[in-house]
């Protein structure tokens, strides 16, 4: 991979971190420590201050052996080729190991489904995962099954060229029938776990709104995002005045309508065939929970 600095004075590790998507800033580190990236041809560390221009070639290594128990769970495979498929995730299901998850995730699923079959980029935790939708977030993920696939999906999510649209339940009725949030989203200050728009260590987000139909206290909306920062949609929409149902993070802290956690679909995943570049469309109908939810709001 061939990067190009653009930002004066920055530090070389920051940089993999910001233009390598899904790169953490300790990943970025590791690589710099064992010879992966090298900077105008020569090895690069971690605190290189860059010059605009400076050629970074990044390295990927051979994935190594993960130690993730696979397991058997359904997964609901919307598309699939030799080199990416699309899940449709459910509700509820966390994707990668975490605390209090280590055996029950997306990737436990998918490394008992596929095997050795699945790109290695993101290291051992999120093995073949380009991208990630929360727990309670249900919807579609791509995944890659080679280095070449995640890398170049991988760069589409960077430059904005792989569309994602969600459907979601919004508290409150929106004024408009359509418009744009463009604020940028960064660590809440004092609860690290969360997110929050803010000026400081912050990086630029745009989400596009439209109202699909509108209810009693609720707004159905569709979002697509133009970018993908944590949290987007849910941090969006609480900033503009209208949380997303059943988000006890960034909305209501109480539980309504029977939902305890957002009501927010990735209905829709477009992206160009990292292989050859034909439009790849994937759509996944709304869930059985959503549903439910918008014959509750018939009936308000």
């Amino acid at each position: 991979m061939i990067l190009l600095a653009d930002i004066p004075g920055e530090r070389l590790d920051a940089f993999l971190a910001r233009c390598v998507e899904g790169m953490t800033r300790s990943a970025a580190q590791r690589l710099l420590e064992e010879g992966c990236v090298t900077r105008n041809g020569r090895p690069g560390k971690k605190n290189d201050k860059l010059v605009c221009g400076d050629e970074i070639r990044v390295q990927i290594p051979e994935a190594k052996p993960v130690d993730i128990v696979p397991t058997q769970i359904p997964l609901d495979i919307v598309y699939e080729d030799e080199d990416v498929l699309v899940i449709n995730k459910p509700k509820g299901l966390v994707v990668h190991p975490a605390a209090g998850h280590q055996d029950d995730t997306l990737v436990n699923g998918l490394l008992y489904a596929m095997g050795d079959s699945l790109s290695g980029i993101n290291g051992e935790l999120r093995p073949g995962i380009v991208h990630r939708i929360d727990k309670d977030t249900s919807g579609l993920l791509a995944v890659a099954k080679n280095d070449l696939a995640h890398v170049v999906l991988a760069s589409q999510l960077k430059d904005h060229t792989m569309a994602r649209t969600y459907e979601c339940i919004v508290c409150g009725s929106l004024k408009e029938d359509s418009g744009t949030v463009d604020a940028p989203i960064g660590r809440h200050p004092s609860d690290r776990k969360k997110m929050c728009v803010t000026q400081r260590n912050s990086k630029n987000a745009v989400t596009h709104w439209e109202v699909i139909g509108r209810y009693r206290g609720y707004t159905h909306v569709r979002c697509k995002l133009e970018t993908g920062r944590t949290h987007q949609i849910r941090v969006h929409m609480a900033h503009i005045g209208h949380p997303i149902l059943g988000d006890t993070v960034y909305g209501h802290k109480k539980p309504e309508l029977g939902q305890s956690s957002q009501v927010l679909h990735a209905g829709v995943l477009c992206f160009r065939h990292p292989r050859d570049q034909r439009p790849v469309i994937v759509a996944a109908p709304l869930p059985d929970y959503f549903r439910q939810v918008l014959d509750k709001l018939v009936q308000l």
